[in-house]
């Protein structure tokens, strides 16, 4: 596994983007959230809460995933 000049691996490097852009767009919907119940847009403001809810698990997926790398000899010195 080729490691960058960051000290992590290609695919530890894309999970942590993965689970950080997730989580930070979790964070965003739930302005969203707010945004839609403050128009009365509840339908909309379950659409939103619903993809908030699939980047939540993106993220703990990606979190399962990078614990499951770090124990074996794929993982770069930095997720070690």
């Amino acid at each position: 596994m080729a490691t960058g000049e960051t000290g992590f691996d290609d695919v530890s490097f894309d999970l942590i983007s993965v689970q950080y852009h997730s989580l930070k767009a979790g964070h965003d919907y739930g302005q969203y959230v707010r945004d839609a119940r403050n128009a009365g847009e509840n339908e909309i403001a379950e659409f939103f809460e619903q993809v908030m809810a699939e980047d939540s698990e993106r993220a703990r997926r990606c979190h399962e995933f990078l614990n499951q790398i770090r124990q074996t000899s794929k993982a770069g010195p930095a997720v070690r």
